[in-house]
């Protein structure tokens, strides 16, 4: 069923835009080496694993595009998606359990974060959530952070098709209440699966919206 904060029109000119050519651009290991921003940027984040490769994917509708592993804490760069020339798309380092020396798992942790506070193309940022777990004590030092650093944010939880739909209704609604009071959440927390495509319409029509691009 279509959300009804947006119309027809504009689920499907989001449709049309995350349709268009999506490509790997590159990989940054250091702040230094960001592109320019000369172009509107949302950013990814979450747990090792939550799944943030798979929902990049799912979005462009490619398989490949993002690599996913099943190797908690693979992404250790800035990884950039460029799509149809108007938009990228920002992987940036899990947090949490990662399998590499904690001086490592601290460097690239902090490459995110020092992307997030100096990146002002960045339009809004995703935390992804893992449905089946909710919201974490490690989860909770990511939404201070972006509190701290002023970024929009919005939760999107994930693999709800693990779930129940009324359990996953239910964790929706107690990660709604948890973030209502944080100045820079959302307020609507997104409930998707990646496998089976829930959500996806309804989070590219936000992820265009916040970025004031329309596929026309």
């Amino acid at each position: 069923m279509s959300d009804p904060l947006f119309s027809e029109e504009e689920l499907e000119s989001a449709r049309v835009l995350f349709a268009r050519p999506a490509t790997f651009m590159m990989g940054a290991v250091s702040i230094d080496g960001l592109p320019t921003g000369d172009l509107p940027e949302v950013a990814f984040a979450g747990r090792s694993n939550v799944g943030k490769s798979s929902l990049i994917n799912g979005l462009v509708g490619q398989k490949y595009l993002a690599r996913a592993s099943n190797e908690p804490g693979r992404t250790r760069e800035v990884n950039f998606f460029l799509l149809d020339e108007k938009l990228r798309l920002v992987d940036l380092p899990g947090y949490g359990f990662a399998r590499a020396g904690k001086g490592e798992v601290k460097r690239f942790q902090n490459l995110g974060r020092d992307y997030l506070r100096g990146r002002p193309n960045l339009k809004r940022a995703y935390l992804l959530i893992d449905a089946r777990h909710g919201l974490k004590d490690v989860d909770k030092e990511a939404l201070d952070a972006f509190d701290v650093a002023a970024v929009s944010y919005q939760i999107v939880l994930t693999k709800a098709d693990k779930l129940k739909p009324s359990e996953a209704l239910e964790v929706q609604a107690k990660t709604v209440e948890a973030i209502r009071k944080r100045p820079a959440a959302y307020p609507r927390v997104a409930l998707t699966s990646s496998e089976k495509g829930t959500g996806l319409p309804e989070l590219r029509a936000e992820i265009a919206a916040a970025c004031g691009i329309d596929a026309v």
